[in-house]
């Protein structure tokens, strides 16, 4: 019997939650056909199977989250099969899975309860699901007597009333708790208010349309309030005339075409970005609590648009990559998260980004700041316009392709002087198409 179990999905990421089982119990299955999808904070992961035979047992439930090392489900390698009957099952809807284990009841991931880290850890310990936990603290936070009088079976004790102020159990609701404990400032909540400022409770209207939050919408909101509270934003724009860019790129977007790489402006921005991190460097860096640390490893973020929302993979050591180089990096990692194939590795460590939000209709925008990096680039849509050209001290009018650049940086660390350089240098380069092809 063959046990598989819970992967490292990513060196960050210490546990998953099971969001679909591609098999059902008996099923017979074929060495590296995909068993379960699992989500984490950084990806959608499919685990196959490491080896052929018939599923023997599923060991959790859809909607239980798994540490790492845990079990999922068991194969019989003795078993055998038909393949034709193996390809039919494997593509039939999958039936539920398997009851939860101890301390899951399937509850929807999403909500999750209020607790501190060391609480979370006591709970796992103690096979406690803190969804099924009343909490006593503040604002429905679970406390260690919580989980310990959960785990022994006592009754909880009586919540206080709820106020007219109650924050939901949410990450900016923690937060907001967090730093109010600290004595520091207390930032807006999002749909409760802030101060004396409630926000009006909504009254179902026929004909409105409620969504529920995806998981990954969820991780995502909760990572930009995080980061608007953390991170004192400023934005910078420089327009960028690229006509020496778009010279050097006509001339060799065939030969790329060819190799099978697209040479797109986004390639020579993110070419450009590189280069001035490396000049830059206290942009390649991190904050930490009294200090901030510049960063070794220059990892480009890249926004890619996908059916199931934004994500941002990363290129690993940029710096070290040609024109060419970063261009078949974008065109890999934008088709693997397309397909759903990016891995959580993919998405950690981005050390600085740069997003393109589309071609139509943007003009410039600040982007907010992807944590923990202190900055992100943003590209405006490329258009046609009117240009001042200055040769041998003249000057004329020339129609050129120009952009909007707009960088957001983080003021804890990053001045307007050292911000203005930084963007002067993407444009100069960009200006006057320096690049190595």
């Amino acid at each position: 019997m063959v046990e598989v179990r819970m992967p490292q999905l990513g060196e960050s990421v210490v546990e998953g939650t099971v969001s679909r089982w591609l098999v059902r119990e008996g099923d017979f299955v074929k060495r590296e056909q995909p068993l379960l999808e699992v989500a984490t904070d950084k990806a959608d992961t499919e685990i196959p199977a490491p080896v052929a035979g018939r599923v023997s047992r599923i060991a959790v439930a859809e909607g239980t989250v798994v540490a790492k090392e845990g079990l999922l489900c068991q194969i019989d390698e003795t078993a055998q099969g038909e393949a034709q009957a193996t390809a039919q099952r494997a593509s039939a809807p999958p039936a539920p899975a398997a009851a939860p284990a101890p301390g899951s009841n399937g509850h929807d991931e999403s909500a999750r309860p209020l607790t501190s880290p060391s609480t979370k850890k006591l709970a796992r310990e103690s096979g406690v699901d803190l969804r099924d936990v009343h909490g006593t603290g503040d604002h429905g936070r679970i406390t260690r007597d919580d989980v310990m009088r959960a785990a022994h079976g006592a009754p909880a004790e009586p919540a206080p009333p709820p106020s007219a102020a109650a924050q939901p159990a949410s990450a900016a609701a923690e937060l907001s708790q967090l730093i109010q404990a600290s004595g520091g400032f207390v930032p807006p909540v999002p749909g409760v208010g802030y101060g004396a400022y409630k926000v009006p409770p909504y009254s179902p209207k026929p004909g409105d349309k409620v969504v529920p939050f995806s998981r990954r919408r969820r991780i995502t909101a909760d990572h930009m309030v995080y980061s608007k509270v953390t991170s004192p934003h400023v934005v910078t724009v420089a327009e960028v005339d690229l006509h020496e860019t778009s010279k050097l790129r006509d001339l060799h977007k065939d030969e790329f075409k060819k190799a099978g790489v697209s040479l797109t402006f986004l390639s020579f921005i993110c070419a450009a970005a590189v280069r001035a991190l490396r000049e830059h460097p206290e942009f390649n860096a991190r904050v930490l609590e009294n200090s901030y640390v510049v960063l070794r490893d220059v990892n480009l973020g890249v926004a890619v648009d996908t059916p199931g929302g934004l994500i941002v993979p990363s290129i690993k050591h940029a710096d070290e990559l040609s024109l060419r180089g970063i261009a078949r990096s974008i065109d890999e990692l934008a088709g693997r998260a397309k397909s759903g194939k990016i891995t959580a590795d993919d998405l950690a460590n981005t050390t600085f980004t740069v997003s393109n939000p589309g071609l139509k209709g943007n003009l410039f925008g600040g982007a907010i700041i992807s944590q923990p990096n202190v900055g992100i680039l943003r590209m405006g849509e490329i258009k046609k316009r009117v240009v001042v050209v200055t040769k041998d001290k003249e000057d004329s009018i020339a129609i050129h392709p120009v952009m909007f650049l707009a960088l957001s940086y983080d003021h804890r660390i990053i001045d307007g002087v050292l911000a203005n350089s930084f963007l002067w240098r993407v444009t100069d380069i960009l200006t006057r198409g320096e690049f190595e092809v």
